[in-house]
């Protein structure tokens, strides 16, 4: 998880020292044209968007601000400190991490990396395809219908993985760390629940106690930790 603090950290010093003719922008947001081919892009105090079906020959990049991309778009990574990341369906991206922001991904996604928040929601949705891992520190993290190829891990938020979703890694709970940044309060238990025909092929790990919820169509390659397969509640409808 700390691999995306060096990210931003990289980033930011980055675009502060670029030079304008790299494509920085300073205190202006960023809009590209559907249908368009760019280079990449960088803000420092910025929104970006780009339209339909445009192609981004490198990364969008920006310290405060939003990226918004649209369908069918082809981009490299996309990465933000304080803002939200959302892509649209049938686009093409590399890695996404943001810091302070949620991370969007639509329908029919290909993401040949990983997708990362510190403070934030992550929703992949029906058909969407992740090659590496998912994980944040705060905020609820949902698959619906989506193939992750790498783990999938949170510290404080809720996990549900529904309509036939595929995890291939591991499911990781990890225990709090109350001297690490962006740990905040534990509110109540995590809830996690592996929906109807949803399937973790590697082992759900439980560093601390969740509640715990399989679907009786779901599969899970095991239960490891403070909490064992046993512990599990099934249930047989949309939702426990």
């Amino acid at each position: 998880m700390y691999k995306i603090l060096e990210i931003v950290a990289v980033t930011a010093l980055s675009l502060l020292l670029a030079a304008p003719a790299d494509g920085l922008s300073l205190n202006k947001s960023i809009e590209i044209a559907a249908g368009s081919e760019a280079d990449g892009q960088s803000s420092v105090n910025g929104s970006i968007s780009v339209g339909e079906g445009a192609v981004i020959n490198g990364s969008l990049e920006t310290v405060n601000g939003s990226i918004r991309i649209d369908d069918k778009v082809t981009l490299r990574d996309a990465e933000t400190v304080n803002g939200a990341i959302r892509i649209g369906s049938g686009s093409t991206a590399d890695d996404l991490s943001s810091v302070n922001g949620a991370i969007t991904l639509a329908s029919n996604v290909v993401v040949n990396g990983g997708v990362e928040t510190v403070n934030g929601e992550i929703t992949v949705d029906e058909g969407t395809r992740v090659t590496d891992g998912v994980g944040n520190v705060n905020g609820d993290i949902s698959l619906v219908g989506a193939d992750v190829g790498g783990n999938l891990s949170t510290v404080n938020g809720d996990v549900s993985l529904d309509r036939g979703s595929i995890l291939r890694g591991n499911l990781v709970v990890e225990q709090q760390n109350p001297g690490g940044f962006g740990f905040g309060k534990l509110r109540r238990k995590t809830r996690v629940v592996i929906g109807r025909d949803s399937k973790v092929l590697g082992t759900v790990v439980l560093e601390r106690e969740v509640e715990l919820y399989l679907h009786d169509s779901a599969e899970v390659g095991g239960v490891s930790g403070v909490m064992g397969l046993d512990d599990a509640v099934r249930f047989s409808g949309d939702r426990p």
